[in-house]
């Protein structure tokens, strides 16, 4: 395989491929979907090029309940296909594709009501669990079990005695969602597919009917690209109807956004050593194990305003936290919390007026002749989805392509990882690392945790935490940079570490000494390094301020008030 370094001279490499002779698959969108088409195309042997206008995973794919599960609640639904289809993906991610980056949780379901809930919601996660086993991808996940209160009260001492009269315990995984996206654009560019971040597409090119490409503005450098390709792939998720009106063509469904907002708390303001998923009058609310924090959420209202930046308002938060406060014994405030963050929802539209109530299922069309547009679907199920955006892609083109093998392609840092898990206390030993700064970074990079390394023994003092945000160590951010393909300090602190909500600065302390690391590697003389310093405070003053207001309108307007940055 090539380089998988997504570094600056590797962006200008592959924006100069891409305009250079005629690919393939053009993917448009660089989520969890686009990223997992453009490794599904070039992964068949063809000529692969991804682009995004922003940051990989800047949407939907960076703002997700970290969850990697088949939807327990869509059994309730009778959505078997689904869930089924979720739980061979899940299982396939733990064993073989991102061992590394998707773990096991434990979630306990409080029980209300004795007798017919038990028999009820039993029944369900036992259906859960057979679904699991039957997909051939049950493996390395317990089995769901029955807790009486006692019991249930000794794994969630959080819960107040009155909030239930017993309780299940099942299985889940969950993942840092935006690295799983960077490491899948990072897989892709091995295999050879020409990857490229804030490259947005102004217009597509046309011959006669046919799409034959795009032009691509480079938003870093300034200048246009023309790239021409077989088969493009609208793969946008909340944007895709936004794309198709470049082509003047809605296409055959519309895409409906989502609003879901998620609270971060530290881990000791909630004593439990399982996650919990309790029920609302709406949907369904998860309060999540991550690291040393937990995660709550999630809401789900409608959204027609700015995509790029949803606002979680003040009723948002006091929602999500009236919600938990009802089963908690010591009632969470405004004051615990540490981070908030917003995203939203690609769901297909014109099957009901709520929200909750739209399709998680995606679907794949063929507008106009050299156009693929992917929509819909749930985080778990991107590859299918990628799998199905690339079958169609190869309906265009006139020649025999080989089938799917992604099923069969461990992301860059799963392999061999078990093995270095293993070894983890011998490298603390060799590297004078804590042995867990060592399963920090293994959770993290995988097997490249060695490229972390080398960069360490070169220069000690990145070794050493970060000022602030002591979970993480300074290699990570100049590797972010060199190897991830950060361009902006926001990229950093919100995508490839979680420093804005895991702290309650929310990074502002951190800023300055990660803007000079990245600094380092994309030639920031000191006037963008203070630029880039600048704009992520206002950005966090802005959501800040978003979150003081009662309503999508008036949090929507305050967050838009910090502007995105602009290269010098």
């Amino acid at each position: 395989m090539r380089t998988a370094r997504l570094g600056p001279a590797e962006r200008a490499a592959a924006l100069a491929a891409m305009a250079e002779r005629e690919l393939d698959v053009l993917v448009v969108g660089g989520g969890v979907v686009g990223a997992g088409t453009a490794l599904d195309a070039v992964t068949r042997g063809l000529a692969t090029g991804l682009v995004e206008a922003r940051d990989w995973a800047s949407g939907t794919s960076s703002r997700s309940s970290k969850l990697i599960h088949g939807g327990l609640r869509y059994l309730e639904m009778l959505d078997f296909a689904l869930v089924r289809e979720a739980l061979k993906e899940r299982g396939l991610l733990l064993e073989r594709l991102a061992p590394h980056l998707v773990r096991p949780v434990p979630f306990l379901y409080p029980l209300r009501h004795r007798g017919w809930e038990r028999l009820y919601a039993g029944s369900g996660v036992a259906l859960y669990d057979a679904m699991s086993v039957s997909s051939g991808r049950g493996r390395g996940l317990p089995l769901h079990r029955h807790l009486s209160r006692r019991r249930a009260l000794r794994a969630a001492p959080a819960l107040r005695r009155d909030a239930l009269v017993g309780a299940l315990q099942y299985y889940d995984a969950q993942v840092d969602d935006a690295r799983h996206v960077a490491t899948l654009v990072r897989t892709a560019a091995a295999y050879g597919a020409h990857t490229a971040n804030r490259a947005r597409v102004v217009a597509f090119l046309r011959e006669g009917e046919r799409v034959v490409g795009a032009r691509v503005a480079d938003v870093e450098a300034g200048g246009e690209y023309e790239i021409r390709a077989r088969q493009v792939v609208n793969a946008t998720g909340v944007w895709t109807d936004d794309t198709q009106a470049l082509i003047a063509e809605r296409g055959q469904f519309h895409v409906r956004a989502s609003k879901g907002i998620h609270l971060v708390v530290p881990k000791d303001r909630v004593h439990s050593t399982t996650g919990l998923i309790l029920r609302t009058e709406k949907s369904v609310l998860f309060v999540i194990p991550w690291g040393r924090h937990w995660i709550i959420g999630t809401t789900d209202t409608d959204w027609d305003l700015d995509k790029a930046h949803p606002a979680a308002s003040s009723a948002d938060i006091d929602y999500l936290l009236e919600r938990v406060n009802g089963v908690l014994a010591t009632p969470l405030s405004r004051d615990d919390v540490q981070g908030v963050y917003a995203g939203l929802r690609p769901l297909l539209a014109g099957e009901s007026d709520a929200t909750s109530k739209l399709s998680r299922e995606h679907t794949v069309a063929h507008p106009v002749p050299g156009l693929v547009v992917v929509a819909g679907g749930k985080y778990t199920t991107y590859r299918v989805m990628a799998k199905d955006a690339v079958d169609e892609a190869v309906h265009g083109l006139d020649t025999r392509v080989a089938p799917c093998v992604t099923e069969e392609v461990p992301l860059l840092g799963a392999e061999g990882y078990r093995a270095l898990w293993n070894a983890r206390a011998r490298i603390a030993a060799r590297t004078g690392l804590h042995v867990v700064r060592v399963e920090h970074l293994l959770h993290r990079y995988g097997t490249l945790v060695d490229e972390l390394l080398d960069l360490i023994a070169d220069d000690p003092s990145l070794g050493e935490p970060v000022a602030g945000a002591d979970d993480y160590l300074r290699a990570e951010i100049l590797y972010a940079a060199s190897h991830e393909g950060a361009r902006h300090l926001d990229d950093v602190l919100t995508r490839r570490t979680r420093i804005s909500i895991e702290t309650f600065d929310r990074g502002t302390g951190c800023a300055r000494e990660c803007a000079e690391l990245m600094a380092r590697v994309l030639g920031w003389g000191e006037d963008q390094v203070a630029k880039e310093v600048e704009h992520y405070e206002k950005r966090v003053e802005a959501e800040r301020e978003s979150q003081r207001q009662p309503d999508d309108q008036t949090a929507d307007a305050a967050r838009l008030g910090a502007p995105d940055i602009v290269p010098l």
